[in-house]
């Protein structure tokens, strides 16, 4: 008879499981059409497309005479063999130049003609990750030699120059000479550095602080706590000083070991920076506290904390510039809190800003955490 019981109660046992999940919806969705939305996302952002677009920055010639075919051979290149855009505006390409592979994919290179400030400053936003240069008499590129995209543009547009045609050949490298940019603020690493600090931010914040009070709230530690003398307010503050300490300390390592080993340096203002990276801490840590305001379940907290993180660690720019998304799409990664804050400090360390250009992302994204932090207040649950 015990025998007979034993796999009955197993059987029990997995249906008392399974109701307990189907009961709480969220652990469907956050357990299994989450992470199939995520891989949608992922795939549109990775898989390879049929057109690849690159953006390419050219200089602009300080003569007006452009009749010299040998004195901007560049220029004249892209007038016998581009698509001249009759009439860009700020943010529109002045050349297109399209390449047909049925094999490796089709390639269209937008060239923008700008001034060598605005260049280099795109170039270290990754906006662009070639800069032209033929207003000496002889093209020059200027990229990253680690970066392996911009080594990849700048074959395919060397050949095409080269040849003078709209396919990929051999091009005698006397026709032209590679420049490149090891300086700091123009590498790959000056560009991830940045995004890697802010990023721990988020991550550290949305964690640390969510995660440490939905599983005190499971626990009933929450409702022992507030048993006590102790102010509901104060418990919120300490956990949000220790983790603003504890990111400060972090950050600080990671850019130690980026000066030292990479030669990372700040190239703006200090205080500027510090007042932004305590900015996007409050921006965080009010958010954490909303996402966790209310849930005692850890798989919907889970849930709810990659809901937040992992779209904007994929979106915001962290690894590659968010421009390689799709344009209409530009305008709303802009406003992440995450792209925000990573915006503001890559800003502060490859270009020299100081505080007149991260005053307002820093009111944003403090009002932004006291936002979140207030509604998390009003629909806290202790117990």
């Amino acid at each position: 008879m015990i025998k007979r019981m034993k796999p009955y109660q197993l059987w029990q046992l997995i249906v008392a499981t399974a109701k307990e999940l189907i009961r709480e919806p969220g652990v469907i969705f956050w357990g299994i059409v989450f992470p199939v939305l995520m891989a949608f996302g992922l795939g549109i952002a990775f898989t390879k497309k049929t057109l690849t677009v690159r953006k390419i920055a050219v200089i602009t010639p300080e003569s007006t005479d452009r009749s010299s075919i040998s004195y901007f051979p560049f220029h004249e290149f892209l007038n016998r063999h581009g698509e001249r855009n009759p009439a860009p505006a700020t943010d529109d390409y002045s050349w297109k130049v399209y390449i047909k592979d049925d094999k490796l994919g089709d390639y269209e290179f937008l060239f923008y003609e700008m001034d060598h400030n605005t260049a280099m400053m795109l170039l270290k936003r990754g906006t662009v990750n070639i800069i032209i240069d033929d207003t000496g008499g002889e093209t020059e590129y200027h990229f990253d030699p680690l970066n392996s995209d911009a080594h990849l543009t700048y074959l395919k547009i060397s050949d095409l120059a080269g040849a003078g045609k709209g396919t990929a050949v051999t091009v005698d490298k006397s026709e032209g000479k590679v420049k490149p940019l090891t300086l700091s603020g123009t590498r790959y690493i000056d560009f991830l550095v940045p995004g890697l600090i802010t990023m721990g931010v988020m991550m550290s914040c949305m964690w640390g602080i969510s995660y440490t009070i939905i599983e005190k709230r499971s626990k009933k530690l929450l409702r022992r706590m507030i048993a006590t003398p102790m102010r509901k307010s104060h418990f919120l503050i300490a956990l949000i000083t220790v983790r603003l300490a504890l990111n400060f300390i972090e950050s600080s390592v990671l850019y130690l070991f980026a000066f030292l080993v990479f030669d990372v340096r700040i190239q703006g203002s200090f205080p500027a920076l510090l007042t932004v990276f305590i900015a996007g801490n409050i921006a965080f840590a009010g958010i954490a506290v909303f996402v966790s305001s209310h849930t005692s379940n850890t798989e919907v907290g889970n849930g709810l904390i990659n809901f937040v993180v992992l779209p904007m660690m994929v979106l915001s720019g962290i690894f590659f510039s968010y421009h390689n998304f799709p344009d209409w799409s530009i305008p709303v990664i802009q406003k992440l809190p995450l792209t925000i804050l990573t915006d503001g400090v890559r800003s502060i360390f490859n270009e020299g800003s100081g505080f007149s250009l991260i005053a307002m992302p820093s009111m944003i994204l403090t009002a932004t955490g006291l936002i979140f932090f207030a509604a998390g207040l009003k629909i806290f649950k202790w117990h």
